[in-house]
């Protein structure tokens, strides 16, 4: 009895409690989207069912045609899915649902961790010691049928080896026949249905042979089969594994929440996705800040690592900006959050690590191309050898072993591996050494590369100035002149404050900061200035000097002006990184909005002959298309706002982790460390991964061309087709991790001098 009126057939109640547990799932994997400018959500899902190449084109192709989805990525090692959807209103579970229509299993990426993996791993290595087990007994038990034991005696030792091959084929079989199964069920094939049809055939006919008294069994081959085949799947795991460990390792630096200041000064703990621009936090020694922010109160030793690659620790105090990922050593710092969680540094670091692979270049394209049509190419090459056999010789026995060698030796892994490793190895190699990849295609483009173009401004130079003469008259001056700047995010008076160093701030007043002019405030009942020359002299009780080189003023109300000089940085290394890309016959030159006079020195001071100053946007993305006209393929480095751009036109670009935010999304490449050698070293390794891609592509195509012919004609067991498979994936891999050896930012090359003039335009131009 009930307390509600009427009876309730239990498939109702059964359908209303799937259909809640379906509104759950929904709700849950709605939270995971990330909304775009333009309306669409981005979601990313795991799927550890992703194991080849094959599988990239299935989920892509298929996922693709579903209404709402306006693309579909997949990520080989990470194993990850990016969906874009049009807008909120399509449900994530659809697609989830259709990728698991496809034998395919779905997550939230938060959902899977780290045991996952440890799982999959765990799982391979029991079923590859049980493989490796029963072949060695299986194989002693061989010997003696091998040695001429027939009649009773070798029944007895097929039906033994039968015995021990068939619990041990269901039980380390079970990982490809999983997932053959699943692709099956999906109405697709993969790479494990014709491993699991070439092993289960082997035992087949084995268990005919034995029960009908035959003098041959393949119980070894099927073992031993399956044990190379869990070598090869194992190793690639492992490799993987260690490709992808640079995404992994900089997930870990992500903290889970964080100490926000609430009312009356009261900390409260918020969850990472809580955290929003404006709040104010505290970090304590010992602890990484969680998003990108500014010091408001406190000094502290930092650990800049992740961002500067160097690891001397660096003392911030109020006024320093912050990135997410840095680790606090000393201090407490109270913070305040200018950036969410998902907008920081250190996600947009991990997101273009993650999107390493996922750039359809060309090669990668010929790779997805290759993949699509393998699966059913297999099945029917291998049911061409079976019935040429027949008609040729009659004996299906011979002819269904030929078809089993087949399946086997034919596998499309190899070239499924042979783009999208080369690239996640090339990220985190440049991640090694402060340099951010976009996508692999970028990688392919940064390698066609001929002529490089540099902003002057923050890329060739420093973004922060350098103060080379300040000459205050006393302490007082410069703890005034110290106030000031430090309450200002100029350039210029950012570098005023690193040159005072550490001061004292004095109590200001009426503070006003004048666009185009600079700073004023109130001091002891006087005006005080920091800025340009003319405005600063407007309060000053005499007449500056005239000006011989850029700088900043500073005065007090009737009293003399201070002209501080400042001149601009060079980036580490410019000249030698100029000189090395010159060396390796690539063109260079300047574009800069600056005047004639600073550009001019800056490309005498580093050897460029072929320089434009004055340079608006417009005029920038000319000369890029210009050059681009002359067949040339150009590489942009630039910086600001300004720069974006032509960063977008050109062939490649790059930018320095200073540029705006703008500058840095319309960049292939970001590097965070202050050396511009990260050009060069981008460029070397980056032709480096070309040439392995091809050689992948010739190792694969080789070993195809070389393995299938003698499989067709007889020459090829299962077990050798087993082992031959499983090499050319390892193989593959490894030629791979050739990239993570490459070498650091080696020493430059001293032919810089003899640089081809060719190269360099007699051209010289001053607006």
């Amino acid at each position: 009895m009930t307390c509600c009126g009427g009876n309730v057939a239990p498939e109702q109640v059964a359908g209303t409690s799937r259909e809640l547990t379906r509104l759950a799932r929904a709700e849950e994997l709605s939270r995971q989207g990330v909304a775009q400018p333009d309306g669409s959500v981005h979601f990313t899902l795991s799927s550890p069912s992703i194991h080849c190449g094959g599988c990239i084109a299935i989920i892509e192709r298929n996922l693709s045609k579903l209404p709402g989805v306006r693309s579909v990525r997949v990520n080989l090692t990470l194993r990850r899915i990016s969906v874009l959807l049009e807008n909120a209103d399509i449900s994530i579970l659809d697609v989830v649902e259709a990728l698991e229509g496809l034998g395919y299993q779905a997550y939230p990426l938060d959902d899977v961790p780290d045991a996952t993996d440890k799982k999959a791993a765990s799982e391979l290595l029991r079923a590859l010691a049980v493989a490796g087990f029963a072949a060695m007994n299986v194989m002693l038990l061989s010997v003696s049928t091998w040695s001429g034991a027939d009649g009773a005696t070798r029944d007895l030792f097929h039906l033994i080896s039968a015995l021990i091959a068939v619990p041990t084929v269901a039980y380390s079989g079970r990982i490809f026949f999983r997932s053959a199964w699943s692709a099956l069920r999906g109405g697709h094939l993969n790479m494990d249905v014709p491993i699991s049809l070439a092993v289960l055939l082997a035992v087949g006919m084995s268990l005919y042979e034995t029960l009908n008294h035959g003098e041959e069994a393949y119980f070894d081959a099927a073992v031993s089969l399956l044990f190379f085949l869990l070598i090869g799947r194992y190793l690639d795991q492992m490799m993987r594994d260690r490709a992808r460990n640079a995404v992994i390792g900089l997930s870990r630096l992500a903290v889970k929440g964080a100490n926000i200041i609430g009312a009356g000064g009261r900390l409260e703990y918020h969850a990472i996705d809580e955290i929003e621009p404006g709040m104010r936090l505290r970090i304590l020694p010992g602890e990484r800040v969680p998003v990108d922010g500014i010091i408001v109160e406190g000094t502290s030793d930092l650990d800049l690592s992740l961002i500067t690659g160097e690891n001397q620790p660096v003392a911030l105090g109020k006024g320093a900006v912050l990135q997410a990922g840095t680790y606090n050593l000393t201090g407490p710092l109270e913070m305040e959050a200018t950036r969410s969680a998902s907008r920081s540094f250190l996600a947009e670091v991990s997101g273009m690590l993650a999107a390493a692979e996922q750039g359809r270049g060309h090669y990668m394209r010929i790779a997805d191309r290759m993949a699509q049509i393998y699966a059913p190419a297999v099945h029917l090459l291998a049911l061409a050898a079976f019935v040429v056999w027949m008609i040729a010789h009659g004996d299906w026995h011979q002819s269904l072993y030929v078809a089993i060698s087949v399946l086997i030796i034919t596998c499309p892994c190899a070239l499924g591996l042979a783009v999208p490793v080369v690239h996640v190895v090339a990220a985190a190699r440049l991640f090694e050494e402060g340099i951010l990849v976009r996508d692999g295609s970028a990688l392919e483009r940064m390698a066609e590369i001929d002529h490089a173009v540099f902003d002057k401004t923050g890329t060739l130079t420093h973004a922060v100035p350098k103060i080379v003469s300040a000459p205050f008259r006393d302490v007082r001056q410069e703890q005034m002149a110290y106030s000031l700047a430090s309450l200002s995010s100029h350039p210029a008076s950012r570098a005023l404050v690193r040159h005072l160093g550490e001061r004292a701030v004095l109590p200001l007043e009426g503070v006003r900061e004048v666009a185009g002019c600079g700073i004023e405030a109130v001091v002891g009942g006087k005006r005080v200035r920091l800025g340009a020359d003319g405005w600063v002299t407007e309060i000053a009780g005499g007449e500056a000097s005239e000006r011989k080189s850029t700088g900043i003023s500073f005065a007090e109300e009737g009293a003399t002006p201070v002209q501080c000089e400042i001149r601009e940085r060079l980036r580490d290394d410019a000249a030698e990184a100029i000189g090395e890309l010159a060396a390796s016959g690539i063109g260079v030159e300047v574009l800069s909005g600056d005047k004639a006079e600073p550009v001019s020195a800056i490309a005498g001071e580093l050897g460029v002959e072929t320089w434009l100053a004055e340079q608006k946007p417009a005029d920038k993305i000319a000369r890029i298309d210009q050059l681009k006209e002359q067949g040339s393929h150009p590489l942009m480095i630039g910086d600001g706002l300004n720069d974006a751009p032509c960063l977008a036109a050109g062939h490649a670009s790059m930018a320095p982790a200073s540029a705006s935010d703008i500058g840095r999304a319309a960049a292939d490449f970001v590097f965070t460390r202050d050396s511009l050698d990260a050009v060069p070293f981008t460029f070397r390794l980056s032709r480096f991964a070309g040439n392995l891609v091809r050689q992948n592509f010739g190792l694969a195509i080789l070993y195809n061309c070389i393995a299938v012919p003698l499989a067709f004609f007889g020459f090829v067991t299962p077990l050798f087709a087993a082992i031959a498979m499983s090499l050319s994936s390892i193989v593959v891999v490894t030629n791979s991790l050739r990239l993570s050896r490459f070498g650091g930012r080696k020493r430059l090359s001293r032919e810089a001098g003899r640089s081809n003039p060719a190269h360099h335009s007699a051209r010289k131009q001053a607006a």
